[in-house]
C-alpha cells in the first residue's frame, strides 16, 4: 500500500516548515499549500488521505475550504485536521459545523500533532477498507441477482 498523503495547507511559511519537520518521522508525502484556493487545487491534483488546515488563510478561509471538501461526493472522506491560534468557543463550533474531523492550538505541540495525525490516518485506512469491503458485497449481491 503506498504512504499516506498529507496536505498542509496554511499562508505562513514558517509554520507550513514547522508542521512539516514535526511530521519527518511520519511514513506520509507531503504536500504544501499556500492559501484557500491552493488548497482546493492541490486536494484535486494531489489526492491527500489527511489536510492540516489552517483557518486564517487569503482568498478562502480554512472553514470555506473544509466546507467545500466535506461538500464534494469525491473528496468528503478526506480526513482534515483544522490548526489554528482561535480557540474561541464560536470557532471550534464553526469548524465542527463545517464538517473538521479534529482541531489543534497553535502553538503546536509535536508530540499532540504527531498522535492525532497517526490516529487520523489509521482511521482513514479503516474507513478506506470497510468502504471497499461495502463496495465488493453490493456487488457480490448485484451478481447474483435475487434469490
Amino acid at each position: 500500500m503506498s504512504n499516506n498523503k498529507i496536505l498542509i495547507a496554511d499562508d505562513h511559511q514558517a509554520n507550513r516548515e514547522l508542521l512539516e519537520a514535526y511530521l519527518a518521522g511520519v511514513d506520509c508525502d507531503i504536500e504544501i499549500a499556500v492559501d484557500g484556493q491552493d488548497t482546493l487545487a492541490k486536494v484535486q491534483a494531489f489526492q491527500p488521505d489527511l489536510i492540516l488546515l489552517d483557518i486564517m488563510m487569503p482568498k478562502l478561509s480554512g472553514f470555506e475550504v473544509c466546507k467545500q471538501v466535506k461538500q464534494a461526493p469525491h473528496t468528503r472522506r478526506i480526513m482534515i485536521l483544522m490548526v489554528t491560534a482561535l480557540n474561541e468557543l464560536g470557532d471550534i463550533e464553526r469548524a465542527v459545523a463545517c464538517g473538521t474531523d479534529d482541531f489543534l492550538s497553535k502553538p503546536v505541540n509535536k508530540v499532540e500533532l504527531v498522535k492525532r495525525v497517526e490516529n487520523m490516518l489509521k482511521l482513514k485506512d479503516v474507513t478506506d477498507e470497510v468502504e471497499r469491503l461495502r463496495r465488493y458485497i453490493q456487488e457480490m449481491e448485484d451478481d447474483s441477482g435475487p434469490s
